[in-house]
């Protein structure tokens, strides 16, 4: 008889009958929208202050959360980097959330299921094509034809395999090291549920911040790529 794993979102009755990656994913965004909500609204209230608190406060995490996501982008991508805040910080943030999530018991997290890891790097896929064209036009593709014309029936298969191979790459890289983590601390927490585990979870959250990290480094890649203009 399958034993089937308890999950907190089973006690919620509108997510209770969707699969465990789904529920998660929902319910950190909705933790993810509410820090937003707050945090602006914190921002708003001291707009014409600019001296920070003397305290650790809300306002001031969520300023930290902030200025460093863009201090990493900009340092890698330059001074255009400003204008993938958006999209790189909120891919880091849901990645990393989720990655949290699995070291919380009655949590699975949504990025040990290929369906969310591949919806990510998808997102990535599809915005890299539309920054590359937004940025050189139909100029963008002649990166998949070569610097020659006579090349283009041997180049045009080969990037076009290399740049499918990205989304999956991203997608099966993060999946793959999730759910190994995951799993590992699950075993360790049914086997030795008091103190052993912990070593574990130190590890777990090594490799959550490590592989956000690594999604943000080649989406960030990607994206300074598409609006290179040397190589177009």
């Amino acid at each position: 008889m399958e034993h089937e794993v308890f999950t907190w979102a089973s006690l919620i009755p509108f997510l209770k009958n969707q699969p465990p990656h789904v529920s998660n994913a929902l319910i950190v965004s909705i933790i993810l929208l509410v820090i937003v909500f707050l945090g602006y609204k914190q921002i708003k209230k001291a707009e014409d202050n600019i001296i920070p608190d003397s305290k650790f406060t809300f306002r001031n995490l969520v300023e930290l959360i902030v200025e460093n996501l863009s201090s990493i982008i900009t340092d890698s991508m330059g001074p255009r980097g400003k204008e993938f805040v958006l999209i790189v910080g909120t891919l880091a943030l849901f990645i990393l959330f989720n990655n949290l999530a699995g070291l919380v018991p009655g949590f699975v997290p949504a990025t040990d299921n290929v369906n969310t890891t591949f919806a990510c790097s998808l997102t990535v896929f599809v915005m890299t094509h539309y920054y590359g064209f937004k940025e050189h036009g139909a100029k963008y593709l002649k990166q998949f034809v070569g610097p020659m014309w006579a090349l283009a029936p041997l180049m045009i298969p080969i990037e076009l395999i290399g740049h499918i191979a990205r989304p999956l790459s991203l997608g099966l890289r993060l999946f793959g090291n999730i759910t190994g983590d995951h799993l590992v601390t699950a075993i360790f927490f049914g086997l030795v549920p008091l103190l052993v585990p912990l070593p574990v979870m130190f590890l777990g959250l090594f490799v959550s911040f490590v592989q956000t990290f690594v999604f943000m480094l080649l989406s960030m890649s990607y994206f300074a790529g598409a609006i290179s203009h040397e190589e177009h």
